[in-house]
């Protein structure tokens, strides 16, 4: 009588069946923990299917290995091995395309997270608005002639760039003074031993005191003006 698909050694056969390859009982006991089942009585029922012949085994010392039965599976033949490898392929060649349509899925569905959902688009949307507001009021305000900088900030960026004048103007002058030493009694080219030095003047790299100079006047002029 076979035993109920539910007991112990229903449970065992079934599973030993399904593997179809050489078990002892430790593996046995390890895959079918999830039935909550003790290793003693798997041992039980692993002997006890063995000794009813409804699984074989072989004993190795100590050991005893167990093995479905294989007069109970349909082997077949050359034509039919031949039949499932094709089929095998084929069915890989299947999962192989369904694998790449998988990742193009997964791949659209990574592209739409990275896109802003409504309610980011509507508050970038606001952000920039005000940043455009922000902006028009400071364009009508110029427009109008009214001072965005302050008097004291006005003062202290002046006076930095006087003070900055003023050292620009005390350095080539005194750069000018030790030229004019070194190349007093020099019987080379001036030109050729500036370039041998590598010194370039105001002019050669197209910037120039005076005209900064300049540019200073005319917004003392424009200040006083006002």
């Amino acid at each position: 009588m076979a035993p109920k698909s539910d007991s112990t050694e229903g449970i065992v056969l079934n599973f030993v069946n399904e593997q179809n390859k050489p078990l002892n009982s430790q593996n046995v006991a390890d895959a079918l923990q999830k039935f909550n089942l003790k290793k003693g009585g798997i041992q039980k029922a692993l002997d006890t299917l063995a000794d009813s012949g409804r699984i074989s085994f072989k004993e190795y010392g100590k050991q005893k290995i167990y093995l479905a039965r294989q007069d109970q599976f349909d082997i077949p033949d050359s034509e039919e091995l031949t039949r499932m490898k094709e089929e095998n392929a084929k069915l890989q060649e299947m999962i192989s395309e369904q694998k790449k349509e998988l990742s193009n899925i997964e791949g659209e569905i990574k592209a739409l997270q990275s896109n802003l959902t409504l309610e980011e688009i509507r508050a970038r949307e606001a952000k920039l608005r005000k940043e455009v507001e922000d902006m028009e009021v400071k364009l009508a305000k110029l427009r109008e002639g009214v001072t965005l900088v302050s008097p004291e900030e006005r003062k202290a960026v002046e006076g930095m760039f006087t003070e900055t004048m003023n050292q620009w103007r005390r350095r080539k002058r005194m750069f000018k003074d030790l030229w004019d030493a070194i190349t007093e009694n020099s019987p080379k080219d001036l030109k050729e031993f500036k370039e041998e030095l590598g010194i370039e003047y105001d002019e050669d790299v197209g910037v120039s005191l005076q005209s900064f100079d300049n540019l200073r006047q005319q917004g003392t002029k424009r200040t006083r003006g006002l």
